[in-house]
């Protein structure tokens, strides 16, 4: 792509900002910019007439040039005090739309796997337009250097334009050879430091862990406790100094290669300015010319070679092509074709979901988490997947939700593989509790809604999943009910334990189930909870079996006694399947860890997992 076609990429950036703010913002650039040569112009002009007139009259003769000379630098001033105001508007909604598009980006990949990956999460943080990261250089500030050039160039001709009124056009190429040449080594500069810039983004990266840990609350329990604070800082410094280490002692060398831009000076001006004394001197040239020749070289000098756009332009440039790149890379999809939306599905029919032969493995990891896998789960079932750690359940149900491909196998809903049926669609048809759920600051209401966030709330919908999931009787202790914030850090908020927070999240699931959803998958939904409290979901989840299908992940064998069907996962195979008295009867892996859990629960272990509830 053409240099050309590159830099009208950058004009074409400017586009979220509207059309009046940059055309404002171009103006009073190129307003700015033309000062130097109208300056010149108008200084020419009060100097001739004060030094030919006299008395009266010279007063009379120089009142013009001295107006046009005061307005001149009005405008300057004006000009000067609206770039400022108009470059923070254009930046913050130019770069405001480039995170909108990151978040967009990001939030709509529909699959987790390539989003995990170091390049995927590299190009966010050069995307992300997010200077208090280490951004240096960003979408709009390459755009608005862009515009400064071009109003540059402006002031370019029209010191030129001086140059020739003056008779001397011949020194446009004497001051302006060397000009451009300094350009074109500052252009160098400038795109080896984007790249190296560029090249410090993944060891910016691990800096970013210990930044977010040395600010966030949750990690800031564990920095006190185990007192880690001066080795977390340390260690935060030393990534901080790898990653960007080529890039300072590249900065160290470009400054000291700034000499070359001195000679430059010398070469451009020093025989201009001397070729144009000596006609003065001699009487060939005015003082009043000898001035205005001097300002409009200097100008164009200055408008040429010094500025630091460059560096700008490169950067706003690296952030366009990691942008593009970063589109390519998560609109990828090598498991199947783009999401399509197929007839909505009348109410909420539970789906008949198999899995055929489905082999996975992580990226960059040889494993196979599940090998070979099949599994039927019929409309209406209540279903408990048990096994030991590691046995690949948490991996089955992103794979059910999409959020992964299989490696081998299909995945099928109602007969069509979920490919087709189009992961949009297929996810609004279920509902999910992961194991490690998200704690969203916001208020009661809003959290449990996100079930289904993309109609507008039902209350009585919302209350009707708050008592199925045990939160209705928080609800009412909470300080503003539905409308207080679970945080802390909220107005008004509260933080709740970790059995209430598995609450919210059920509740969440269920609103989901209660809007339309026909399946519902739940991985550990009630490791935080009392005895009581999770008989009492389970006992509401064996109710709605045949309104729904459920899919249970549960660690407590106890739990899953009532299901229609328990299917033992080991070495990512279903193993053993059958009623929990099938099971028994069989005497086989199930059995045993039964057994064992049995005898913890008679000696009073309690594996609950507890913060202490809100008052």
């Amino acid at each position: 792509m053409s240099t050309l076609s590159h830099r009208m990429r950058l004009l074409r950036a400017l586009a979220p900002a509207g059309r009046v703010p940059p055309a404002a913002l171009f103006a009073a650039l190129a307003a700015g910019h033309l000062v130097p040569a109208a300056t010149a112009f108008a200084l020419a002009r009060l100097i001739d007439e004060l030094r030919t007139g006299t008395g009266d009259a010279a007063f009379s003769a120089a009142l013009g040039p001295a107006v046009m000379f005061a307005a001149v630098l009005l405008v300057g001033y004006v000009a000067e005090s609206a770039i400022t105001p108009l470059g923070y508007l254009v930046t913050g909604r130019v770069d405001g739309a480039v995170r909108a598009d990151v978040a967009r980006l990001a939030a709509g990949a529909r699959r987790i796997d390539v989003l995990e990956g170091a390049a995927a999460q590299g190009l966010i943080r050069e995307v992300g337009a997010d200077r208090s990261r280490g951004v240096d250089a960003t979408t709009a500030s390459g755009a608005i250097a862009q515009l400064r050039w071009l109003a540059r160039l402006l002031g370019v001709a029209a010191s030129c334009a001086v140059l020739v009124g003056f008779g001397w056009w011949w020194l446009i190429p004497l001051v302006a050879g060397p000009a451009v040449l300094g350009q074109h080594l500052r252009a160098g500069h400038h795109a080896e430091l984007a790249r190296r810039w560029r090249l410090a983004i993944k060891g910016e990266l691990h800096a970013d862990v210990w930044r977010r840990a040395a600010i966030s609350p949750g990690e800031g329990k564990d920095v006190r406790v185990f007192g880690f604070a001066d080795w977390m800082v340390r260690r935060m410094q030393h990534h901080i100094k790898e990653a960007n280490e080529p890039f300072w002692s590249y900065v160290l060398r470009a400054a000291a290669d700034e000499r070359r831009q001195w000679l430059l000076v010398v070469v451009g001006l020093v025989p201009a300015y001397g070729i144009v004394s000596l006609s003065a001197a001699d009487g060939d040239t005015t003082v009043a010319a000898q001035t205005a020749v001097f300002a409009a070289a200097w100008s164009v000098f200055v408008a040429l070679s010094d500025s630091e756009d460059g560096y700008d332009i490169a950067g706003g440039l690296r952030v366009l092509s990691a942008t593009a790149r970063l589109r390519r890379l998560l609109a990828a999809d090598p498991a199947g074709p783009a999401d399509r939306r197929p007839a909505p599905v009348a109410g909420n029919r539970p789906p008949t979901v198999r899995f055929e032969g489905v082999s996975f493995r992580y990226p960059d990891s040889e494993r196979l988490v599940l090998d070979g896998l099949d599994l039927e789960i019929r409309p209406g079932e209540l279903i408990a997947l048990v096994g030991m750690n590691g046995a690949g359940k948490s991996t089955l149900i992103k794979l059910l939700a999409g959020l992964y491909a299989p490696t081998s196998g299909r995945i099928t809903v109602d007969g069509r593989e979920l490919t087709e049926a189009g992961h949009l669609e297929w996810r609004r048809r279920i509902s999910f509790v992961f194991q490690d759920f998200v704690r969203y600051h916001l208020s009661a209401r809003d959290n449990v809604r996100l079930g289904h966030a993309w109609c507008d709330p039902d209350q009585a919908t919302l209350d009707r999943a708050a008592r199925d999931a045990g939160f209705d009787r928080l609800v009412e202790r909470l300080p503003a009910g539905w409308d207080t914030p679970l945080a802390r850090s909220r107005d008004g908020g509260v933080d709740l334990s970790g059995g209430q927070w598995q609450q919210v999240v059920l509740a969440r699931a269920m609103y989901a189930v209660h809007m339309g959803a026909g399946l519902l998958v739940l991985d550990e939904p009630t490791a935080h909870l009392d005895v009581r409290t999770e008989f009492d979901v389970f006992d509401r989840l064996a109710r709605i079996r045949g309104e729904t299908s459920t899919l249970l992940i549960s660690h407590r064998l106890s739990t899953v006694r009532r299901s229609d069907r328990i299917l033992l996962l080991d070495a990512g195979r279903v193993t053993e399947s059958g009623t929990h008295d099938e099971l028994m009867a069989l005497g086989g892996t199930y059995a045993e860890m039964f057994a064992i859990q049995a005898q913890r629960f008679n000696t009073g272990y309690d594996d609950r997992i507890e913060e202490g509830d809100v008052a």
